[in-house]
């Protein structure tokens, strides 16, 4: 809790807001006695964690050494707060599961997914893919697509066991 409080207590500043960003899937992780369970059949806590950062610092080092514009802190943090629609999208299918598995159960997880993969890849490549210039759009594009599908495919495909 200290560390959390210097951090709040410090001037705001890209580094501070990208650890704000992180923190609600940290919390929706957390299920149970412990954040590491290995009862629940889910990713753990430091998986998703490594993946989220490794994915979001290769996506922005590779926007820089195309020739973006944009800030290295500024794009992980953008590449941060769209994991919120996924975040949500996460707690809606534990939600459903909770209802019980099946074929509907499948389907809805499917589309709520769909729909909040859709928008934090869009929400991000607005934003990173304008700072770009216009013959390399495409090749900030799909690495930013597979980085949300991947995040997507492990919030689908997580079944409690």
């Amino acid at each position: 809790m200290t560390s959390l409080t210097l951090i709040h207590r410090s001037k705001p500043t890209s580094e501070n807001c990208c650890v704000y960003a992180m923190y609600p899937g940290g919390l929706m992780e957390k299920k149970g006695g412990s954040a590491d369970s290995k009862e629940d059949g889910g990713p753990q806590f430091a998986e998703v964690f490594v993946i989220i950062w490794f994915g979001a610092v290769v996506i922005t080092l590779n926007s820089k050494l195309l020739g973006g514009t944009i800030s290295f802190f500024q794009s992980l943090c953008v590449l941060g707060y769209c994991v919120l629609p996924l975040t949500v999208a996460m707690l809606v299918c534990r939600l459903v599961l909770l209802a019980g598995s099946g074929t509907v159960s499948f389907i809805v997880r499917l589309i709520v997914v769909m729909a909040m993969f859709g928008w934090s890849t869009l929400a991000s490549t607005a934003f990173l893919a304008d700072s770009q210039p216009p013959n390399r759009k495409a090749l900030v594009v799909y690495p930013i697509f597979l980085f949300y599908f991947v995040i997507s495919w492990m919030i689908l495909t997580f079944t409690p066991q």
